[in-house]
């Protein structure tokens, strides 16, 4: 049997930055930005070269600049060495997974922009028919975790990201009686994110009926390396659409998805897109991997030495 070496990893909402594009302008991949900006019918351009801080907090502008961005990145890689190496597996955290579809033939560019805009629009529609927030708790592990959210309402895991960090989801007051909680079950920390939404609780259930209708639009193909889903930590090559409808009230399992592909002899893992956050993720759940990333075209310079072991 031939043994995964390369995982690619994709980053979700909050991911983003102001201007995270502007150092890509003029680089081949940017036309992928143009697709995006036609799919949804959006300036995506602008987003990414001059939306402020503020205007990308928005769920609505932050899931399609993270996934424009990040199709960017791979794009950009995929030219420079990555489409000679083996890839056999792919994840993306929440909103990640549907780029990491992307980058496993399994949608199109234009079948996963229209996605992520229905899936942003339904977001933002049940986060204000019911408003919630998120809290990091960090140095208590996902069991304690679950306990503190289970002696109050309104309160429920939504990822587990690594070792000691797991975030909640529910009511500002759901997440705030949850949180003191897990300080009193051993918590080191609890911190409050700066989310519109209960993402990933059952608070996104109106999100979640609307964007069935839109999976049961979409055309998905087989996917031709493995996607591990959030909602299972499993590797799939389809059944993707059921997949994504879970994973809006569903927990994100993203540390056991990162032990999955460690058990199927993933060594090295590339994060693409804005940010180091997987990566450091990596770091702290799988000791003895290997990590890099592309955010910046810069980026690209330390690729070639990073995928030499993963080549033939």
């Amino acid at each position: 049997m031939v043994m995964t070496v390369l995982a690619l990893l994709f980053p979700g909402q909050g991911s983003q930055r102001a201007q995270m594009g502007t150092p890509w302008r003029g680089h081949p991949a940017w036309a992928v930005v143009d697709k995006v900006s036609e799919a949804s019918g959006r300036d995506v351009a602008a987003l990414l070269t001059e939306a402020d801080a503020e205007t990308l907090k928005g769920t609505r502008n932050a899931q399609i600049a993270a996934f424009a961005l990040s199709l960017v990145t791979f794009y950009a890689a995929r030219s420079s060495g990555l489409e000679y190496v083996g890839v056999d597996a792919a994840a993306g955290h929440s909103l990640g997974e549907y780029t990491a579809l992307v980058a496993a033939g399994a949608l199109t560019v234009e079948q996963g922009t229209r996605l992520v805009a229905a899936r942003a629009d339904a977001m933002q529609s049940a986060a204000d028919e019911n408003p919630g927030t998120m809290a990091a708790v960090l140095g208590l592990e996902p069991e304690a975790v679950s306990k503190a959210c289970e002696t109050v309402e309104d309160a429920w895991p939504a990822n587990d990201n690594a070792p000691g960090q797991v975030v909640i989801a529910g009511t500002p007051e759901g997440v705030e009686r949850a949180g003191e909680a897990a300080r009193q079950l051993g918590a080191k920390r609890v911190m409050p994110l700066p989310v519109g939404g209960a993402f990933h609780s059952p608070l996104m259930a109106p999100a979640q009926r609307s964007l069935n209708a839109a999976l049961g639009a979409a055309h998905f193909h087989e996917a031709t390396i493995d996607v591990v889903a959030n909602v299972d930590a499993a590797p799939h090559r389809s059944g993707f659409a059921e997949l994504l409808s879970r994973q809006l009230v569903a927990p994100v399992r993203w540390r056991e998805s990162l032990l999955t592909l460690s058990a199927q002899g993933v060594s090295h893992y590339l994060e693409l897109g804005p940010g180091t956050e997987l990566s450091g993720m990596v770091k702290r759940t799988v000791d003895d991997s290997s990590r890099g990333n592309v955010a910046t075209p810069e980026d690209l310079e330390r690729l070639t030495a990073f995928l030499e072991p993963a080549r033939g």
